[in-house]
């Protein structure tokens, strides 16, 4: 039975700091493979590489597209790209959106589940909402293990909670305990269980009829849609698309034939900022509807067309009141202050992590 080689470990606000806690306790020949994944913008330069290599013995590079996956290096998700792994080697698509997230945690754990099966180690560090919790699930399936830093001690359990409820997650501890566990499964063999098939990768070799990996760009639709579940009546807020439901451990996720793919929480979160744009574009509208009718009511008046005016000033008056109404609701909205609340925290990792030039 291969040794627990491949470590993949997903984070989002408050985890910067149990992850250096993690890599700078794990040993100089530490015998794994480690990839990370964290929520970070599109647009910025991610100094998370470098930050790492101060706190850790081992080599840390960000993630190049067909690289082959070496022992002992810590490999970091570029923004904007899922990191995956597939047949030996590191692969970086600009796959759709998962969970609101591109890199999102679940691709990588799903695509590492996928590929080396029982190798496999996923970790669940500090972070709001839930993503991992699918891939975690995937990696249980696939008799691989589930660990989680220890709630109490993150700044935000969420994610860390949401995989207790849903994955049978076989370890949990601080997070620099969490690297004494990996630095042992990594050199134990486990004689408890059978010897599974490998690819000619190395890898494991999963069921043929199996779907595309859905974060690869350009292979995300399927031929048979209702292999992504159950249609279900909403549709995806990236792309319009209708959404397909699936359980998995009575956790319910949705996905779409392009691959966009929410737990309920994500879709929650996703359906309220869909909703407020469309409700700032009514806004807009409105005002733009405003401005028209003086203006028409204006030209009206100068030809001396009385009634005109009278009916484009009240179509004004009605506008600005609706666009009224309208901006107070949306000022006050507490479902817009619970994701401004979500998103502080992981804004200001991300503003920690934003100084200092692009590492590989």
């Amino acid at each position: 039975m291969p040794v627990r080689d491949i470590v993949v470990v997903g984070f989002s606000a408050g985890g910067i700091e149990p992850l250096l806690r993690l890599v700078g306790a794990l040993p100089a020949d530490f015998p794994g493979a480690v990839f990370v994944v964290h929520h970070f913008p599109p647009q910025s330069v991610s100094a998370l590489p470098t930050i790492l290599q101060r706190a850790s013995a081992l080599a840390v590079a960000q993630a190049v597209d067909g690289e082959p996956i070496v022992p002992g290096h810590i490999c970091v998700a570029r923004p904007d790209q899922h990191l995956l792994l597939s047949g030996g080697r590191i692969r970086c698509t600009h796959g759709p959106r998962e969970q609101g997230h591109r890199p999102a945690i679940d691709p990588l754990f799903r695509s590492a589940a996928r590929t080396f099966g029982p190798r496999v180690v996923g970790v669940i560090l500090s972070g709001t909402l839930d993503d991992g919790t699918v891939g975690l699930i995937e990696i249980k399936a696939r008799g691989g293990l589930a660990l989680v830093q220890q709630p109490e001690e993150a700044a935000y359990p969420g994610m860390i909670m949401s995989a207790l409820r849903s994955a049978a997650v076989d370890h949990v501890a601080p997070a620099s305990e969490l690297a004494a566990i990996l630095d042992r499964v990594a050199r134990e063999e486990d004689p408890e269980r059978e010897p599974l098939p490998l690819d000619l990768h190395g890898g494991f070799a999963a069921g043929s009829g199996e779907a595309p990996e859905p974060a690869m760009a350009g292979s995300a639709a399927p031929r048979n849609l209702l292999a992504l579940g159950r249609p279900s009546p909403m549709v995806c807020p990236e792309c319009g698309g209708v959404l397909f439901e699936r359980e998995q451990d009575d956790f319910l996720h949705f996905r779409c034939h392009v691959g966009h793919a929410f737990s309920e929480e994500a879709l929650f979160a996703s359906q309220s900022r869909a909703l407020e744009g469309a409700l700032w574009s009514a806004v807009r509208a409105l005002e733009e509807k405003a401005e028209l009718s003086r203006r028409l009511a204006e030209q009206a008046g100068h030809r001396g067309l009385h009634r005109a005016v009278t009916q484009f000033e009240g179509a004004a008056r009605e506008a600005e009141h609706g666009s009224r109404i309208m901006r107070q609701t949306l000022l006050k909205s507490p479902v817009q202050e619970s994701l401004d609340a979500e998103a502080e925290p992981e804004n200001k990792d991300v503003a920690a992590l934003s100084r200092g030039p692009e590492f590989r």
